[in-house]
């Protein structure tokens, strides 16, 4: 990636880039997709499984997983990262951090005192079967920090105060990236899989800090794509991206997808080796696994943006609206699936018929109920 440190960070906000709140769009209805693949046969955690066990299934489903987990919450830190230093500059510290802390802080609470107690109260009523109301419920529950897949608000806002101390003692810097080389790309990419491997040494990605939620085998691309956010602004790279470099990382994308998975399949069965290999550890597996995961992640990120901005930029009614309740979805998207799954168990069908019928219903109820929400006064102002 090409740096160029003598751009100074904008003060005055660009006019509205409306494929940013697109790829936004997109991302959110894959993070719901992406937890109806685990509830139903992908690797994972998740509140309530009913998972498919026959390989035909699973595997498709791993493989998705996979590819998801490579970009999507790395982009969504970049373009959260992308609007925070000219907020900034608008608003002061004191204003950007009051912003900040309701805007991140009050779902956080509300996530994890509320609506996390109410879908675990769910599964263990309908899903389990077991006797007691929900007050009984609450009455005995006592993991009250549990932020699901809020987690990401609370690793964003983590990585904002980090930003905004940083900013206020003056020791951002003022780099910058303007423009995108692909041998750069490719080699940051390359690197980023470097650290990954070494920080999943220790870190698996099958565990999780507590009680956060933080896969910190995940956080070096996390950590990156958050700086490069807040570069990639200051030098307005948005206006420099080529679509025919885009369309090139799309098509390298598909090739190591096609090339990568089999090759590891491979290499788990030459070497009899555990598929938990994949997950950390001193190991080849991980070796592979981490600079594969990174490199098409990296190639994918450049690809749909760079695709997006040309073929997904001009402005719609229709998809700023729901653009703009995004993040109520992200809130609340665990309640609506959990609901829908739950009802779903009660019909004997194969799982992989009920995750045909469950993703398409979570995705469309999670963006009606946030539309519902959204007109609730007061509610706007928060999220």
């Amino acid at each position: 990636m090409g740096i160029d440190k003598s751009t100074s960070p904008a003060i005055i906000p660009s006019p509205k880039i409306y494929y940013l709140d697109h790829v936004k769009l997109l991302l959110t209805v894959l993070v719901i997709l992406h937890h109806a693949f685990v509830a139903y046969g992908g690797p994972g955690g998740w509140y309530y499984r009913q998972p498919a066990t026959d390989l035909q299934v699973v595997l498709p489903l791993t493989v998705l997983i996979s590819t998801d987990q490579s970009f999507f919450m790395g982009l969504f830190f970049l373009l959260s990262a992308y609007f925070i230093e000219p907020s900034l500059k608008r608003k002061g510290v004191k204003v950007y951090l009051k912003d900040r802390f309701k805007r991140l802080g009050i779902p956080l609470l509300f996530y994890s005192f509320l609506l996390s107690p109410i879908v675990k109260y769910l599964v263990y009523h309908y899903g389990m079967l077991k006797k007691g109301t929900l007050v009984q419920y609450l009455s005995s529950h006592n993991n009250w920090i549990d932020l699901g897949a809020l987690w990401f608000v609370a690793a964003l806002l983590l990585f904002t105060l980090i930003f905004v101390l940083m900013y206020h003692l003056k020791l951002t810097g003022n780099g910058s990236i303007c423009k995108l080389r692909a041998s750069y790309v490719l080699l940051f990419a390359a690197g980023l899989g470097y650290v990954t491997f070494f920080v999943r040494i220790p870190f698996h990605t099958d565990w999780a800090l507590k009680p956060v939620g933080f896969i910190l085998g995940q956080f070096p691309q996390y950590i990156a794509m958050f700086v490069i956010g807040i570069m990639a602004r200051r030098g307005k790279l948005e206006e420099n991206l080529d679509l025919k470099m885009a369309e090139r990382f799309a098509w390298l994308s598909a090739a190591i997808l096609i090339i990568g998975f089999p090759l590891m399949c491979y290499v788990k069965i030459i070497t009899s080796s555990p598929v938990s290999n994949f997950n950390g550890g001193m190991n080849l597996e991980s070796l592979i696994y981490s600079f594969y995961e990174q490199i098409i992640g990296i190639c994918i990120m450049v690809a749909l943006t760079g695709i997006s901005k040309y073929k997904w930029g001009r402005s719609s009614t229709n998809l700023s609206a729901l653009s703009r309740n995004s993040f109520a979805v992200y809130i609340i998207h665990p309640f609506v699936l959990v609901c829908i799954s739950l009802v779903l168990s009660r019909f004997y069908t194969t799982p992989t018929i009920k995750l045909v019928i469950a993703a398409p219903a979570a995705v469309t109820g999670s963006f009606l109920l946030a539309a519902g929400i959204m007109r609730i006064p007061g509610v706007n102002k928060v999220i």
